[in-house]
């Protein structure tokens, strides 16, 4: 099988490339490498046969259409998105642009591929997005498939539109096209702007470890290769136009996110313990969501899928993974906006 993946020198991106080309798929890495992407990511499988690369922005249509007719595509993974909900808020354009008209650009190259094609039985669109679309919760419930989208920030808004045009394209052009809402991801090569990788290098640092609001926030937590495990799993078996909800089955407070972290790191890099008197309440991110859990039955019982890590043992591999790779993540701290508060409104 051969693989277009876009974003695959992102974060999530990275993982699905690094499994798909272990797992002997033909795969083809398509980023515009933007600040949040690494060709550092891909690099233990860059020399492989079955790799290749990509520079392009899936804004540019032409460079999409060219791309198609060269490498002609069994599947497409669509991830690449501006992700960081801070940055949706102090700039919401490029979310717009990338997430709401990149995944029109995405999906009208495939359907003029597809089409030109025959359009084969076993092509694929599958569109990657996030629990986030689906709004907060409260004290109980989880996200199911079929929860009404409510999203509240630029980035959840835009991630919304982009899986409203996915569905749209199945439904109107017969697109194949499946769909999948997962939970908040952490694991390594995970870019230094967002919640574990800011804590532990924070920690590491001997610096302040900021938590919003009273870090009461509950989120789900996945560990991305689990999740790269799942999301080739729906390429190839999941239903056309079924969508279907990954998640950790890791539910925690941000505070006891961010606790067992710190243990984590009292542990393995005792110099400067206990790092949890780090610890410092900040404002709270505007509309920040209060909770997200997510239902993953459907995916359990129709393609008998779970998450293989724990958060505790997931969070354990990857402060050891950063503590055993400074010289990945260290770069990449002079980049724009990292180590800054952002989102403030």
């Amino acid at each position: 099988m051969k693989i277009l993946v876009t974003g695959g020198a992102g974060f999530i991106g990275s993982a699905v490339v690094r499994l798909a080309v272990t797992r002997g798929h033909e795969v083809v890495n398509l980023d515009a490498l933007t600040y949040a992407a690494n060709l550092e990511n891909v690099a233990p499988v860059a020399g492989s046969p079955l790799y290749s690369f990509e520079q392009a922005d899936i804004r540019d249509r032409a460079a999409l259409d060219r791309i198609f007719a060269a490498h002609r595509p069994d599947v497409v993974m669509h991830l690449a998105a501006e992700s960081h909900v801070d940055r949706s808020i102090d700039g919401p354009a490029a979310f717009i642009e990338t997430n709401v008209i990149g995944t029109f650009n995405m999906l009208e190259a495939a359907r003029q591929w597809w089409t030109a094609q025959g359009r084969p039985e076993t092509f694929r669109f599958h569109h990657i997005s996030t629990d986030e679309v689906f709004g907060s919760l409260g004290e109980t419930g989880q996200f199911t498939e079929e929860t009404p989208y409510d999203p509240r920030s630029p980035y959840s808004a835009s991630k919304a539109g982009s899986d409203h045009l996915a569905r749209a394209w199945h439904e109107t052009y017969g697109l194949p096209v499946v769909l999948t809402n997962c939970s908040n991801n952490y694991g390594p090569y995970h870019f230094p702007e967002k919640l574990v990788p800011v804590v532990i290098l924070k920690a590491l640092a001997g610096q302040p470890i900021p938590v919003y609001g009273d870090g009461g926030n509950v989120r789900d937590w996945l560990y991305v290769e689990d999740h790269a495990d799942a999301l080739l799993l729906v390429v190839e078996q999941g239903q056309i136009g079924r969508s279907y909800n990954i998640g950790g089955e890791n539910e925690a407070k941000n505070i006891d996110l961010v606790r067992t972290i710190c243990a984590h790191m009292d542990d393995l890099h005792p110099q400067g313990a206990p790092h949890d008197r780090l610890i410092s309440f900040v404002t709270d991110r505007p509309g920040h969501d209060r909770r997200y859990a997510i239902d993953p039955t459907r995916i359990r019982e129709e393609l008998g899928w779970r998450p293989s890590v724990t958060v505790e043992e997931g969070l354990r591999r990857t402060v050891e993974w950063y503590l055993d790779n400074r010289d990945w993540w260290q770069p990449l701290l002079s980049r724009e906006g990292v180590g800054k508060r952002l989102g403030q409104g």
